[in-house]
């Protein structure tokens, strides 16, 4: 399979894996736009010449949009291979080339956020562990930090303290959802669970992370997406309506006023 590097001359005309449709769709032109922005700080998006999910999008840590530290690293914000490709090899041919490409840059190795058992948005840690990553750090209640390090002598990275046990303070009141467009369903459905809020009674706010600066101090590892109930964290999960509504029906009845 032939790897295709996202640039600034290509990305009008690529399709994005994770979202394909046409650049006029909000999905498309949020995480485009997105992508433009972090090509100067060493982003890249690497796909298969394929149209399906068959991608590597990495960052170095410095600039990833998470409360990490590990310097010198490169970040991996994901690792996708899904459908007809897998079972194919796709996932290593990636995966090897951000080694390669990382190496040549100097890096000191990779990082990636992964979990406790494989989840959805999350680094497959069974299939990490088998490619050599190693357990980095924690967070509640299922977040991993996994690195894969060019020295081993060279220190481990670590989640910032701030989210070891991901919650915030205030007068944090019904739901709070924290998000970056860095992946492209965020621009779908947070407008959507918003509206089904407002119509079940129930308090939602949405806090838009929108620069690397404040995703790196968020209360949550997951930036892209993380709801919270009360200040305490609930899910990583993007919803879509049906599951959003299932989880308004469980909470208590004071909780939403329909």
């Amino acid at each position: 399979m032939e790897l295709v590097k996202i640039t600034r001359d290509n990305l009008s005309k690529e399709h994005i894996c994770c979202a394909i449709s046409n650049d006029k769709d909000l999905q498309v032109a949020s995480k485009k736009a997105w992508l433009e922005k972090r090509l100067d700080e060493g982003l890249v998006f690497l796909k298969g010449n394929v149209r399906g999910k068959c991608f590597i999008e990495y960052i170095p840590a410095e600039y990833a949009w998470a409360p990490v530290e590990a310097d010198g690293f490169m970040y991996i914000d994901c690792l996708w291979v899904s459908g007809q490709f897998k079972g194919h090899g796709y996932s290593s041919l990636l995966l090897d080339e951000c080694v390669r490409d990382s190496k040549e840059k100097g890096k000191k190795g990779l990082v990636c956020l992964s979990s406790k058992k494989k989840m959805g948005f999350l680094s497959d840690p069974k299939y990490m562990r088998y490619k050599g990553f190693l357990p980095a750090d924690k967070s509640d209640p299922y977040f991993e930090l996994l690195y894969l390090p060019f020295d081993p002598a060279c220190e481990k990275p670590r989640f910032k303290d701030a989210v070891k046990s991901p919650h915030f303070g205030g007068d944090a009141k019904g739901f709070t959802l924290f998000y970056t467009h860095q992946c492209p369903f965020t621009a779908k459905y947070v407008p959507l669970l918003e509206k089904l809020a407002r119509e079940k009674g129930a308090a939602f706010q949405a806090v838009h992370l929108n620069t690397r600066e404040a995703a790196q101090n968020a209360p949550t590892p997951f930036t892209t997406f993380s709801l919270f109930y009360k200040g305490q964290f609930v899910t990583h999960e993007i919803l879509s309506e049906k599951k959003f509504e299932k989880l308004l029906a469980d909470l208590p009845a004071e909780a939403v006023s329909v």
